[in-house]
């Protein structure tokens, strides 16, 4: 595939999406230290990622009514400038308040910052196709996405966790702020081609005249939602999708903690290896589709469901095992398999929608999926002190396999639908 495929805004999209995805990792790393400093308490430091779950879900449910009225490229910019100036606010007030600030303060930061943020994922993924040039090109821009994705999550808990003990939590935070005004920068190389924005100028004519009734907005706020419950295809992959991320919480700390200490009876050295090993995995699947991917064509079904059942499997086998070698091994193989999964599975969405449209379907997709992981992880803390953490370890790996079979029975969604892009498993 010829690099010719990504075209130079492309590539902006993609430096300021890294550079934004590092704040992130820095900014929760951070301000976790300095709730668990200030308050002694879990529950406390536990509230920060339910409270940017729960801004980010709202933020994609309205996220329709702002792509009716602006650009992507422009509500990417306006994200990351907003982002950029709450940080230096934030990061102001705690360096001149020190003990004495306010924790509720700092919480309502981190939930307008996440709200903000919370359009981003979706319109990333919609400027994607309007940035490469080719079929394949998608492909390798959702595959460069995905593995540097990874690495900012792979190498940001570690070096964040040095940074933030080096320089303090709020000095921390001031860098992190240069670093949103970084991707802030980079957005401006971001500009969707002349023929995108013509056909967006005539929607927005469009759109404008549906305002004047009363229930535009409704109809706005539903569009993604109809979409994707009236096509086949885009219904039969987000119900894959929900499937599969109500076991999706298994990877979070607590229960990987969990399971290394009372399944491979290590300690908490291990527990860090075992994610290294998971992160290093992904990254090496994201290499791994950018590698195949002229040999993958236009076969995403075929692809994704060959990634599903390998991670499935893969995962029945981890939580059976009690060799902490040998989970090492399981879970740094699990990382092709679900980037091959994920990765075909985005481009099958892209695919399956008008372009236009596409960032409102998004958009309905991130809420969900965020409302969804929130599910998981109350439901999954539930059942692991009923079931035990193995079993739930099982109980995910046969979530993962259902979602499968309802890929593969409902195959025909994926070759009857008439697409613009004749995509076949």
């Amino acid at each position: 595939m010829k690099s010719s495929d990504l075209t130079r805004p492309f590539y902006f999209l993609w430096t300021t999406q890294t550079a934004a995805n590092a704040a992130d990792v820095l900014y929760i790393m951070a301000l976790t230290v300095l709730v668990l400093d200030r308050t002694d308490s879990l529950v406390s430091a536990a509230l920060m990622p339910l409270m940017r779950s729960g801004a980010q879900m709202l933020s994609s449910l309205i996220a329709p009514l702002l792509i009716n009225r602006f650009k992507l490229s422009n509500l990417l910019l306006m994200s990351q400038v907003g982002q950029f100036l709450l940080f230096i606010g934030l990061a102001v007030y705690l360096q001149f308040n020190g003990e004495a600030s306010s924790l509720v303060l700092v919480f309502l930061l981190v939930f307008v910052m996440s709200f903000l943020d919370g359009w981003t994922t979706p319109a990333r993924n919609a400027l994607v196709p309007r940035l490469v040039l080719r079929e394949q090109g998608l492909l390798k821009a959702n595959g460069l996405l995905s593995v540097s994705d990874q690495i900012v999550q792979f190498a940001g808990w570690g070096l964040s966790g040095i940074i933030v003990a080096f320089m303090g939590a709020s000095p921390t935070l001031l860098l992190t702020a240069v670093i949103y005004g970084l991707a802030a920068v980079f957005t401006l190389g971001v500009r969707e081609p002349v023929s995108s924005e013509v056909v967006e100028k005539e929607l927005d004519a469009i759109s404008n005249a549906i305002s004047e009734i009363g229930t535009s907005k409704w109809h706005t706020l539903t569009e993604g939602w109809k979409m994707i419950w009236e096509t086949p295809r885009l219904r039969v992959l987000t119900f894959m999708d929900i499937i599969d991320m109500l076991g999706a919480s298994i990877w979070v700390g607590a229960f990987t903690l969990a399971f290394v200490q009372v399944a491979l009876g290590q300690g908490e050295e291990w527990w860090g290896f075992i994610n290294a090993a998971y992160f290093a995995g992904t990254i090496g699947g994201g290499l791994l589709v950018l590698a195949l991917a002229r040999i993958i064509g236009n076969r995403y079904v075929l692809v994704m469901m060959i990634g599903m059942a390998g991670y499935g499997v893969l995962t029945a086998l981890y939580a059976l095992n009690t060799l902490p070698f040998v989970a090492l091994i399981l879970v740094m193989l699990m990382g092709p398999f679900a980037e091959l999964s994920v990765i075909n599975r985005r481009t099958l969405i892209q695919h399956s929608v008008d372009k236009q449209l596409l960032p409102k379907v998004l958009s309905a997709q991130a809420s969900l999926m965020h409302l969804v992981f929130c599910i998981s992880l109350l439901g999954m803390a539930g059942l692991a002190e009923y079931i035990g953490i193995v079993n739930l370890y099982l109980f995910a790996a046969g979530l993962t396999i259902l979602a499968l079979l309802v890929g593969l029975m409902s195959y025909r969604a994926f070759r009857d639908q008439a697409d613009h892009t004749h995509i076949s498993g």
